[in-house]
């Protein structure tokens, strides 16, 4: 099995999820369904249905979890010595070049990628564009929007 890099801050996310799931949605979905089985006929009982749905939801998610914990690669990206080289966990500042618009990246596994808080998959197209690449090296980002070219300005481990 292949291993699945993560993130310190997300492996940690990961196991508050875990210990939800387990310990407060499980019991609370197994009451449910208790209470659906006591009204009786289950056959047209729309309670007991959606407390079995939610009920293969969580078991799934639960499994889903723990497989990616037992496949997971936890990095902390403040340990990573790559010479100032992008890798899985740097904190990147671009400047695009037409605009001139500066962002900032961290790259992170699938489970933690959010856009909004500039956190970007390591499987993404611009994540991938800028992987090895170093400080003052210009990426080329092949998106579904088109082209677009950034110059690095930063690299950090954070």
């Amino acid at each position: 099995m292949a291993t699945i890099p993560i993130t310190k801050r997300g492996a940690e996310k990961l196991k508050v999820e875990l210990h939800r799931l387990k310990t407060v949605d499980r019991p609370g979905v197994i009451q449910a369904i208790a209470e659906a089985r006591a009204q009786g006929d289950l056959s047209e009982n729309a309670e007991y249905d959606a407390a079995k749905d939610r009920q293969g939801f969580i078991e799934g998610r639960i499994q889903e979890i723990e497989g990616k914990m037992a496949a997971a690669q936890i990095i902390d990206p403040t340990e990573v010595d790559a010479g100032g080289r992008i890798v899985f966990g740097a904190t990147v500042e671009l400047e695009e070049e037409k605009s001139g618009e500066v962002v900032k990246y961290q790259i992170v596994g699938e489970d933690e990628a959010d856009l909004k808080l500039g956190l970007i998959n390591v499987s993404s197209p611009i994540a991938r564009a800028l992987i090895g690449k170093e400080e003052g090296d210009t990426a080329i980002v092949e998106a579904p929007g088109g082209t677009k070219r950034y110059e690095i300005v930063a690299v950090n481990y954070l």
